[in-house]
């Protein structure tokens, strides 16, 4: 059986295969291409359904802190004389009384409270969009690392297949007496060896299937059915500058940071106000009954405004002021931090696509054909006796050790174009 024929047969075996699993078959598994995979985890992923309740619940913060305070109602027994046994008629000072009063804080810190719970309730939305660009990027790392691991299960495979060809040759050359013992053994030894490859990136392939299952929010040992044929093609990116651009107006992380230092500045104004006194407002009606003998008594109604009086002012007020001057500066500082780290995040990003875009490039263009034909051509060569085993197997090794950098090297472009696209603040470039 020559290679080029070996090879076919090998190619038609990997397609086939390509809808299974190491351990089974996924024939009813919908194909988890990357855009449902991240669907499924922008549904159902735990922490982002934390993130957006959290969210929700600030976001009804707003209209209750730009809301008066509520008033009381009160009721009371006044003057009521002892020697009388606590009588309602017997003394002309005695009534019952029903007030009520109302609490209004100085003017324009009700408006400051609400702006500050209204930017802090958009600064969580911001969150939510954040952490959803981050559990995409996320998704897509895991599900670009399983494919390569999944790749490399089926070049495994192939390599076996060819090994145990050359091994049969090498036998079957000893047997004759055209070959060498130490042929046979290296083949079965390069066999044993790829065995425990094998067994190593089967335990890979069911820790990256875990791994993207807890994105999900799906038990760990769901199936996980990947499609035939993945995308080969990366695309064009522009430049550094225009991408760290894009990331300073689109980035959630960065307007997050901005309704932070905004809420921050309204608390500062807020704690400024507190100098100033809040009022109450009161009022009461009170009730008085008849006189034993009939007498009409007139009933009352009475007013009051109180005033709190900050006279602590140096402990309290001015100690808060300081609070909030510092938590303004905390929240500034995280600001020029976040621009750093994304700007770095891009940079970083970039170098690691255009590096890995390259790489993959020669692969596919030059360095695998090559190491095909090399393969080729020593296993025809060692077949007539022209060149000896050893260089069959390293040969082998080679066109091995490329096919795995081939699918690392794919994998690795997209998973930097995954942090590309939340670093700039999208879920896709």
């Amino acid at each position: 059986m020559s290679y080029s024929i070996y090879s076919w047969c090998l190619r038609r075996a990997a397609l086939a295969m390509l809808a299974f699993f190491s351990i089974g078959v996924l024939a009813e598994e919908p194909v988890m291409t990357p855009e449902r995979a991240v669907a499924i985890a922008l549904e159902g992923n735990p922490s982002l359904a934390q993130i957006r309740a959290r969210a929700e619940a600030m976001a009804a913060i707003p209209s209750q802190e730009g809301t008066l305070p509520d008033p009381t109602l009160s009721f009371g027994a006044l003057w009521l004389p002892t020697a009388s046994g606590l009588s309602l008629n017997r003394d002309d000072f005695t009534m019952l009384e029903v007030g009520v009063s109302q609490p209004i804080p100085f003017p324009g810190k009700l408006a400051l409270r609400e702006k500050a719970a209204t930017l802090e309730a958009e600064a969580a939305a911001k969150t939510v969009d954040e952490a959803r660009l981050r559990l995409a990027r996320d998704v897509n790392i895991r599900w670009w690392q399983l494919v390569s691991v999944h790749r490399s299960l089926f070049i495994i495979d192939d390599t076996e297949r060819l090994l145990q060809q050359l091994a049969e040759i090498a036998d079957t050359k000893y047997r004759v007496g055209q070959g060498l013992q130490q042929d046979v053994l290296s083949a079965r030894l390069e066999l044993a060896r790829l065995k425990q490859q094998k067994a190593q990136h089967i335990g890979l392939h069911r820790a990256e299937i875990a791994r993207l299952n807890a994105l999900l929010n799906r038990p760990s040992d769901s199936p996980v059915r990947l499609p035939d044929a993945v995308d080969t093609q990366l695309p064009d990116i522009r430049s550094d500058e225009d991408l760290q651009q894009q990331g300073e107006q689109s980035r959630p992380l960065l307007a997050e940071r901005r309704r932070a230092i905004d809420a921050a500045q309204s608390r500062l104004e807020l704690a400024k106000k507190d100098y100033y006194p809040d009022f109450t407002l009161g009022t009461a009606y009170a009730f008085r009954q008849n006189t034993p003998t009939g007498q009409s008594r007139s009933d009352f109604v009475s007013f009051q405004l109180s005033v709190n009086l900050p006279i602590y002012a140096d402990r309290k007020q001015a100690k808060a002021v300081d609070q909030r001057n510092s938590e303004l500066l905390k929240e500034r500082y995280a600001l020029d931090e976040a621009q750093r780290e994304i700007q770095t995040e891009i940079a970083s990003a970039l170098a690691i696509y255009r590096g890995s875009r390259e790489q993959f490039g020669l692969f596919d263009s030059g360095i695998l054909p090559l190491a095909r034909q090399n393969v080729t051509a020593t296993l025809t060569a060692y077949q007539v006796a022209k060149t000896d085993y050893l260089n069959v197997i390293r040969a082998e090794n080679i066109w091995f050790a490329y096919q795995m950098q081939y699918w690392q090297a794919l994998a690795e472009a997209h998973q930097a174009l995954a942090q590309l696209a939340a670093a700039v603040g999208k879920e896709g470039l």
